[in-house]
């Protein structure tokens, strides 16, 4: 069969099973309220049903008072430690913070100076690739998704690991406090991969600084100059630890907990978080908010007239303006309907890069928006649940501001997350549970078999 003729066949093919199997799969909707399926983990008001404990993060929006739930400002919770003293920690000492967020994940306790210089000396040692990394598993095959080039990347890694199916705690810290150290080189280099091959642009590749922190090595590594002012650094270094960690329960660290439950290797399981966080509903959000500003901004004559922005976030409710999905992306949050406290501290700082960048118009549009859409919202929707901006509302902008390119948007967030998904994965060893295996209940009608004559 001559190729032509193979993919119309092909074609045709897929077109007629796509159908079929679409029909053959779809379940009647009115069946998950019958059974009373907690679809998506959560009830029928948006609350996670619980599955799990854990010690390393929470999120806190609402409070339970005589059996109805109350929503409070948000707290974002990092072993105990309200994340805003955290951040006013390291802001006060001015000293960069996320080295000291991976090692309280971890660790569970705060660092003392010679800890945190000893756990930083590790980072810089484990901060390197095996020989010929870089050009057999990432230059030879560059990838137009930077997230799949870190899955890829964090698989092939276990082959060079002699200990690699090893799971005690001793070697499992060796392994994530590698993987820490090296996702920022995965991500970067990918990244100049892919704009070299697939954008002609030059190539690259610069090695780490020992003497460099995490945040500081990604903009000297990302830059063909290498040169960061101290404020965008720092500025990354906060989102760093703002999106180090967010509960067990959200879809990429409950993987996590998943995938170690059954026992596998560290890789698979980092493999595993990574394809979750992918997801745009999970790690690609920001994202989205980039390209809504980018459209708004093509559509709106005036950018000063608060009517225009109004009509506009009225048009994207309705599904008509921007992809047409009905959402104001960065707006709204599972647990947070007050406030989200990742959100006040990334828009202080965010400040006060745009105004050293000369951005501070594109700023006080962020702000606007902010404070139309809830509003705009809460009609549409005729809802009295509050909606308020996530941490995607910002950050977006702040990669922007920083000159991060939008392919390096969702592995920023890996980057820093590879923090929180190792604690968890120590936890779940830890406490070695059952391996986790939820009911589904079956809903096919039985038939009997049909020879093949009859069919």
């Amino acid at each position: 069969m001559k190729n032509y003729q193979l993919a119309e066949y092909e074609e045709r093919f897929f077109n007629q099973l796509s159908n079929i199997t679409e029909k053959n799969n779809l379940i009647n909707p009115e069946l998950f309220n019958k059974y009373n399926v907690k679809r998506g983990l959560r009830d029928k008001d948006g609350k996670g049903v619980l599955v799990g404990l854990t010690e390393i993060g929470e999120v806190h929006g609402y409070i339970i008072d005589e059996n109805e739930t109350i929503a409070v400002p948000g707290r974002l919770i990092y072993r105990g430690i309200d994340i805003t003293d955290i951040t006013d920690g390291f802001f006060k000492d001015d000293r960069f913070g996320f080295e000291e967020t991976c090692y309280l994940l971890l660790f569970g306790d705060l660092p003392d100076q010679d800890t945190l210089m000893s756990f930083e000396r590790l980072l810089s040692e484990y901060r390197k690739l095996p020989e010929d990394f870089v050009r057999d598993m990432i230059l030879k095959a560059p990838s137009k998704d930077m997230m799949n080039v870190l899955a890829r990347s964090v698989l092939a890694l276990y082959s060079f690991d002699d200990n690699a199916d090893d799971t005690s705690i001793k070697n499992v810290l060796r392994q994530c406090i590698r993987l820490i150290a090296c996702f920022p080189l995965l991500g970067v280099y990918g990244y100049q991969a892919y704009s070299h091959y697939h954008g002609n642009n030059s190539l690259f590749i610069h090695s780490p600084m020992p003497e460099y922190s995490t945040a500081e090595n990604i903009l000297h590594m990302l830059r063909p100059d290498s040169k960061f002012t101290n404020l965008e650094a720092k500025l990354l270094d906060l989102a760093l630890v703002l999106h180090a960690e967010h509960g067990g329960g959200n879809n990429s660290s409950f993987i996590t907990h998943v995938a170690t439950s059954s026992g596998t290797d560290t890789y698979s399981v980092i493999a595993a978080a990574l394809g979750s966080l992918k997801g745009p509903k999970h790690g690609g959000a920001n994202i989205k908010v980039i390209q809504m500003f980018e459209d708004m901004k093509q559509n709106i004559r005036n950018l000063d007239d608060d009517e225009e922005i109004e009509h506009y976030l009225v048009k994207l409710i309705s599904k008509e303006a921007f992809d047409r999905q009905g959402l104001i992306y960065g707006m709204g949050h599972a647990v947070y309907s007050v406030s989200d406290p990742r959100t006040l501290i990334i828009k202080e700082h965010a400040a006060r890069l745009a105004k050293e960048k000369g951005l501070e118009d594109e700023y006080n549009l962020y702000l606007k928006v902010e404070k139309m859409a809830p509003e705009i919202i809460g009609k549409s929707r005729n809802t009295f649940k509050g909606v308020c901006s996530n941490v995607d509302f910002y950050s977006g902008f702040v990669y922007k501001m920083l000159d991060i390119p939008v392919e390096l948007f969702t592995p920023i967030f890996a980057i820093s997350r590879i923090a929180g998904w190792s604690a968890h994965r120590i936890e779940e060893i830890v406490n070695s549970g059952k391996i986790i295996r939820p009911a589904y209940k079956s809903v096919s009608k039985r038939r009997e078999y049909v020879s093949m004559d009859g069919r």
